[in-house]
């Protein structure tokens, strides 16, 4: 990496994580704005590998700040403070050469047009250098209210979940199944000097302990493979829909279900649904690199007259809007943006989901509802109510694999199996 592109990796840094931490921009949107300024996909991972590392570490870089600096950083400082934890990322849980760490997050400062400031950055990274940050408690991370619904829903879990929720993901791969076998594609990538693991329970997953990126993932370009974790693979077993099967993916977007079960079942006849012109995009991006066909279709799943034909489906996939709790070890920036408003939100949209889709499944069919949340109000206790303002509706045993009993169904909390938080209900119809 030139010393030129190191620099222009911290500031893209200190500019990302200002926007989210400052100004409550989404991560992912940041960083798929800020990935493509940088031409070597190496500058590209380690830009998302410092922010994504100073977002889950943010209260412990924050505590450091406050007890280190004489005078605490004013509101027109955002990108200095961001840049300071961009180089407490990288001291510590990155682990990067320190003199080259230093050097570049410096004259980053000067780059940043703070000049005056580039002593001060070097006097306090030199410090977390010498003595490390403190640490504090990974709950803390959690904003109160949303600590205290964890801790209620899941008390001898609860602090297991918050330590995951801190850890870096693995990278789970989904072995496309019409491309090769899942021991053919483990070959392929020893061959390019990557060790995976391919653990029994999951049939068509590889997990990668240090991620990579997807550019250097054998044939990924063609769809002989990717990214999805294991969690979300278990749909595709959970739904389970017979050969042949007309199925609708309810909430589609970005694709990574659909394209699962149409791999494993090409026959199936799948309808894409998405209420986002721009997401269903991407369905339609992944759905052609993987070489799955399907029908895509804009639509909100709660106004069925608006696109249903009125032909019943044999399966249907809810993979409802949710809190995101479970995945907040690859999201960090849910802890900074949710708020408790949102959860009633999200709970009454996920009943009027449940309630317009149940018509549009034939009987004897099977609904399954999943969502990457760890609150029960989203699931166990959005499933009961369901079930119990709907006679023709049965919960229909999952597997002790898919996780813990919940109610009607079944979650799985972060870090289980190296997974993220998920949970699945599946449901029949009388």
């Amino acid at each position: 990496m030139s010393t030129q592109a190191g620099v222009a990796v911290r500031v893209l840094s200190a500019r990302v994580l200002d926007a989210v931490i400052h100004r409550g921009r989404s991560l992912k949107a940041e960083l798929s704005a800020a990935v493509p300024r940088l031409a070597d996909t190496r500058d590209r991972a380690l830009l998302e590998a410092i922010c994504f590392s100073a977002l889950r570490q943010r209260t412990a870089y924050d505590a450091a700040l406050k007890a280190w600096l004489q005078k605490p950083l004013g509101p027109r400082d955002g990108e200095l403070r961001a840049l300071l934890m961009a180089g407490f990322a990288q001291l510590g849980a990155l682990g990067l050469p320190a003199h080259a760490a230093l050097s570049a997050t410096v004259e980053a400062t000067r780059a940043l047009g703070r000049p005056h400031q580039a002593g001060m950055v070097n006097a306090v990274l030199r410090r977390a250098q010498r003595e490390g940050i403190p640490a504090v408690a990974a709950a803390d991370a959690w904003p109160q209210w949303l600590r205290q619904r964890v801790q209620a829903d899941w008390p001898q879990q609860a602090d297991a979940i918050f330590a995951a929720s801190a850890d870096a993901a693995p990278l789970w791969l989904r072995v496309n199944r019409q491309r090769g076998s899942r021991q053919a594609y483990q070959q392929r990538l020893q061959e390019a000097g990557i060790d995976s693991l391919a653990p029994a329970s999951f049939a068509d997953a590889l997990c990668i302990a240090a991620p990579v990126p997807v550019a250097l993932l054998p044939g990924f370009a063609e769809g002989d493979v990717s990214v999805q974790d294991i969690s979300a693979q278990q749909v595709a077993d959970a739904l389970a829909p017979a050969a042949g099967a007309r199925v609708l993916d309810a909430c589609a977007a970005p694709g990574g279900k659909a394209a699962h079960l149409l791999e494993r079942d090409p026959s199936l006849s799948l309808l894409a649904l998405d209420v986002d012109q721009r997401r269903l995009a991407r369905v339609s991006q992944t759905l052609q690199r993987v070489g799955a066909r399907a029908q895509t279709r804009v639509g909100d799943a709660t106004r069925t007259a608006d696109w249903w034909d009125g032909q019943g489906f044999d399966a249907i996939l809810l993979d409802a809007p949710c809190s995101a709790t479970g995945i907040v070890r690859r999201q960090p920036d849910v802890l900074l943006h949710r708020r408790a408003s949102d959860i009633d939100a999200l709970v009454a949209l996920q009943a009027r989901l449940l309630d317009a889709l149940w018509p549009a499944l034939l009987p004897g069919g099977v609904l399954v509802y999943a969502t990457c949340s760890l609150l029960k109000d989203e699931n166990q206790r959005q499933m009961e109510s369901f079930l119990a303002r709907t006679p023709d509706a049965q919960a229909q045993p999952l597997a002790a694999g898919f996780g813990h009993a919940s109610g009607p169904g079944r979650q799985r909390l972060p870090g289980e199996d190296g997974g993220d938080g998920f949970f699945y209900a599946r449901l029949g119809k009388h």
